[in-house]
């Protein structure tokens, strides 16, 4: 395995845990949906699933994640106006 392959694999399961750890939190009720470290959690982790499915040819998901991102960063952008 290549270093650049090597580093796609564990981008892609950088994505894999935030998003879980993510979800679990949340699920728990140790964050909210409108916490900055739930949002950067998913804005994070999305990033790193773009990057990896793009890599191995997955656009559907790498599609979905452009999506959650965004998503991520509209949501924080609304957070940090909502305090302003």
């Amino acid at each position: 395995m290549t270093t650049g392959r090597l580093l796609i694999e564990i981008a892609g399961w950088t994505g894999a845990g935030l998003i879980l750890v993510a979800y679990l939190l949340l699920s728990s009720g140790r964050l909210t949906g409108q916490s900055r470290a739930y949002q950067w959690m998913n804005v994070v982790g999305a990033a790193c699933f773009v990057l990896n499915s793009g890599w191995n040819g997955a656009i559907p998901s790498a599609a979905l994640n452009v999506v959650w991102l965004l998503i991520g960063v509209v949501t924080l952008w609304r957070i940090a106006r909502a305090k302003a």
